[in-house]
């Protein structure tokens, strides 16, 4: 787990090259069950930037339309997607741990023989270990809007990850993207618009509705309790 703190070291100097990432690993504490969890439960469901380029078809058993979610926090509403698409098998990337063991509880619990977790960094993962043409649908809710001006480089939605993600998807294939921070919508969607091999499924410059596959959680009830917004974006690899 967490390989990716290992794979940036200079394979000469050891010296730590530093990328400009999406996130910061700030851990919280693992609760009991979340330990235990991530102890007995992780060498079934857990994935490993190390196994190299995924097989799906070996990993769970069929030939199935695959979604991959990134940054899936608690994993509460993945779990839920996971349980209401038996007919689907969903792929999770997650880098905090407490995160990822309440993920493996939910799936020992539910008996969801369709969800696998990778604790990493999701742009790796995509590039290392993700077959190309190999999704029905990317993933990302909610992501960390890094609000102030001089962070947005680290905004994860960047015209380099898009293209990333058209590599992954298959023809017709939908990345979808949500945000309760409308500069980061807007932003988002003027990385989209003149994305090469993608179509706004709202018609251009649009929003979408929530999809009936995507749960409302709890965090998104909170904010609109508060009147916050929340702009969902469909967009279909073509």
């Amino acid at each position: 787990m967490l390989d990716f703190i290992n794979q940036d070291k200079d394979p000469v100097t050891g010296k730590v090259m530093r990328k400009v990432r999406s996130f910061v690993l700030r851990e919280g504490r693992l609760t009991v069950g979340q330990r235990h969890a991530l102890e007995t439960l992780w060498p079934r469901y857990g994935l490993e930037r190390a196994g190299g380029r995924l097989e799906p078809e070996a990993v769970f058993g069929r030939d199935a339309p695959r979604v991959l979610e990134i940054g899936y926090g608690m994993g509460h509403s993945l779990a839920a997607m996971a349980a209401a698409a038996p007919e689907q098998d969903f792929i999770g990337v997650e880098v905090h741990r407490p995160g990822v063991g309440a993920l493996l509880m939910e799936i020992e619990e539910q008996r969801l023989s369709n969800l696998r977790s990778y604790c990493d960094d999701a742009v790796d993962i995509l590039t290392l270990c993700i077959p190309d043409h190999s999704l029905s649908r990317v993933q990302l809710y909610f992501p960390d809007p890094w609000h102030k001006k001089k962070h947005h480089k680290r905004r994860i939605v960047q015209p380099e990850w898009v293209a990333l993600v058209r590599g992954k998807l298959k023809e017709g294939g939908t990345l979808h993207m949500a945000t309760d921070w409308e500069n980061y919508a807007q932003h988002m969607m003027a990385v989209m618009n003149p994305a090469p091999g993608f179509r706004n499924l709202a018609g251009a410059g649009q929003f979408s509705e929530r999809p009936a596959w995507r749960p409302e959680t709890k965090f998104e009830r909170r904010g609109a309790r508060l009147g916050h917004g929340v702009w969902d974006l469909l967009f279909e690899a073509v």
